[in-house]
């Protein structure tokens, strides 16, 4: 038994905190984040991406010494940050990153658009037409993580959406080397997958960007090697510049492949950066540091571009909590994953036994849970309803973007007892007469 398996079998969170002290309403009165004062007090909120499990000792103990240091400043670089990257990169996927490939950005959605923000004004120059970039065309497969559309609103660019499609079932994925399946108990949804015709399609008929997910939010999917090479390869044929978000990418699930999107690029001739931070892995959003890597020289040239400010608005305790995570870490990341796994079974289990109708998506990394709720008799916006009436806060499917109508997204980073009222108070509304009518 791994110690990721003993710390899953017992009644605490990953740092050894006790459940029973991580329950909705005591975490109410301590912590200010979103996800407690967004909604009244009545509500659950499984909505945001923030992890109810207690920090990292290992990050705790750094951030304190940061602030003991009065070490509050402005940052001027990546500095050690690049190598605790680099070195996670190499161990964890085999990625070899030189530290001079990565920059500095206050946050992941920060790196997307001021990324983009490069890619226009390669454009602009490629044109020699000064002044404002012309407007571009960047491709999205959907249903996404709904940031990307409130990011992309700051930029000059059309929007196409290229739904992804049925897939391969619940096996193993093709070029993943896994065996995993589906989850077990609640009917699960179609296992949906990059359509990479479309995509040709949409580069051929006029790209300048592509943004990918990887691994993709809501659905938890991890692309195959094969698919992500196929995709640098049409993004090389139509000079089409990808900006890979792997945020998610730590906490891909036992017996997955993730594979980094940027050695692929770089080998078939893409321009591509990734964006990418310990912010989700370790639960650090609010500590505002990210990295974009650039895939090769010519994209770390590009890069150059970046103004000042993408650095300087960094935090300077965020960058040493996300050394701290990269570095020291690890063991608490691996209990984390153990514990959603466990979580994801458990909610399969539950929708399976208590929401006739609902799917659930099999998801291969992350901590967020897809689920259609499309047959389950709660009209044509389960989102309000589950709201309104079972006083349980989601997040609405119809803002993912094409595809994702009719579903929500469920938060598992948290208590499992959680998990079960959630479900609890779910079921009762789809069990009242009004649901069944």
């Amino acid at each position: 038994m791994t110690e990721a398996d003993c710390f899953r079998s017992l009644d605490v969170d990953p740092s050894g905190v006790p459940f029973a002290e991580l329950t909705p309403a005591r975490l109410r009165t301590e912590r200010t984040s979103i996800k407690w004062t967004r909604f009244p007090e009545d509500v659950l909120p499984l909505f945001v991406a923030e992890m109810d499990f207690a920090l990292a000792p290992e990050i705790r103990e750094a951030l304190i010494s940061r602030v003991s240091a009065s070490d509050t400043g402005y940052l001027d670089g990546p500095g050690p940050l690049a190598p605790a990257f680099a070195g996670y990169a190499r161990d964890a996927w085999g990625w070899e990153v030189p530290t001079e490939h990565v920059f500095l950005a206050t946050d992941v959605a920060t790196g997307v658009v001021e990324s983009l923000r490069v890619e226009g004004a390669l454009r602009r120059r490629a044109a020699d037409a000064g002044g404002a970039a012309p407007s571009g065309r960047i491709v999205v497969p959907t249903p996404v993580y709904p940031g990307f559309f409130e990011m992309l609103e700051e930029l000059p660019y059309e929007i196409v959406e290229v739904p992804l499609v049925a897939g391969s079932g619940s096996g193993s994925l093709p070029g993943s080397g896994s065996a995993a399946t589906a989850p077990a108990g609640a009917a699960a949804s179609p296992e949906l997958r990059l359509d990479l015709a479309a995509i040709e399609q949409a580069f051929a008929a006029g790209a300048d960007a592509f943004l990918l997910c990887n691994p993709h939010n809501p659905h938890g999917l991890v692309h195959s090697a094969d698919e992500l090479a196929e995709l640098a390869r049409l993004a090389a044929a139509h000079d089409v510049f990808v900006v890979s978000d792997e945020i998610h990418a730590p906490l891909t699930h036992a017996g997955e492949t993730f594979t980094p999107f940027a050695p692929l690029a770089a080998a078939a001739g893409a321009l591509s950066v990734t964006t990418t931070s310990a912010s989700k892995g370790w639960n650090l959003a609010g500590a505002k540091c990210s990295v974009i890597v650039a895939a090769d020289a010519r994209a770390a040239a590009a890069l150059e571009l970046l103004p000042p400010e993408a650095v300087t608005r960094s935090s300077i305790l965020g960058l040493h909590a996300g050394i701290a995570a990269f570095t020291q870490g690890r063991a608490w990341l691996a209990r984390t994953i153990a514990q959603v796994e466990a979580n994801q079974t458990l909610l399969s289990d539950l929708v399976a036994a208590q929401l006739p109708g609902v799917r659930v998506a099999p998801s291969r990394a992350g901590y967020l849970a897809w689920l259609d709720f499309r047959d389950a008799g709660l009209g044509d916006d389960p989102y309000q309803r589950i709201l309104d009436d079972a006083r349980v806060a989601l997040n609405n499917g119809a803002f993912f973007g094409a595809g994702g109508a009719g579903h929500v997204r469920l938060n598992l980073a948290c208590a499992p007892d959680t998990i079960r009222e959630a479900i609890a108070r779910i079921a009762a509304i789809i069990d009242a007469p009004e649901a069944q009518a």
